[in-house]
């Protein structure tokens, strides 16, 4: 697969598998932008967001013999990957959320949230569960087809496709929610 800065996944991937970090860095150069943009999405901050893009690609490097190729490209894995780190990242901002809210403080500052979406898309959005997130984003997000999203998730067609529809349905009935309630789209 020939990219637009010129790099060739094809090659560099098998390089990367046997050890060789040049080529590893080419296919990190290739998809880094496309990865952070995604753990933008899924986070509250581009710090997370970085944290969140670093450690997908570690997990990268890390498994590199076990990861699956769909379409000749890793993407796919490293933006499901990424979805998991997110999920982690935000149940431990949580964590620590819930730790700070219960300390007393003179003045109460809500924290923005850095993202593309609409406040009522990104609450839609985090309150899927995992596997229903990684199927709506690989497909309706990142424009995948949903058979290649199904060989990234190691489902039969079948039930991405299930999964798919159950995932669209709570989005939208999360955003039919969050007008009713005079929330808007933003």
């Amino acid at each position: 697969m020939r990219t637009e800065i010129g790099v060739d996944e094809a090659v560099a991937w098998p390089a990367a598998v046997a050890g060789d970090g040049s080529a590893f860095a080419l296919v990190y150069d290739l998809h880094a932008d496309r990865v952070f943009r995604h753990a933008s999405r899924l986070v509250a901050t581009v710090h997370d967001a970085e944290d969140v893009t670093a450690a997908a690609f570690f997990e990268l490097w890390r498994r590199r013999a076990d990861v699956r190729v769909v379409g000749g490209s890793v993407l796919p894995w490293t933006l499901v990957t990424a979805t998991n780190v997110a999920r982690n990242v935000r149940r431990g901002t949580q964590r620590y959320r819930r730790l700070i809210d219960a300390l007393p403080r003179p003045v109460d500052a809500a924290v923005p949230v850095e993202s593309d979406l609409s406040p009522a898309m990104h609450d839609a959005l985090t309150a899927l569960r995992a596997s229903d997130l990684e199927i709506l984003v690989l497909v309706d997000i990142e424009g995948y087809a949903v058979v290649e999203a199904a060989a990234v998730l190691g489902l039969s067609l079948a039930a991405a496709k299930s999964r798919l529809l159950r995932a669209r349905a709570k989005v939208r009935a999360g955003l039919v929610r969050d007008t009713a309630e005079g929330g808007g789209f933003a």
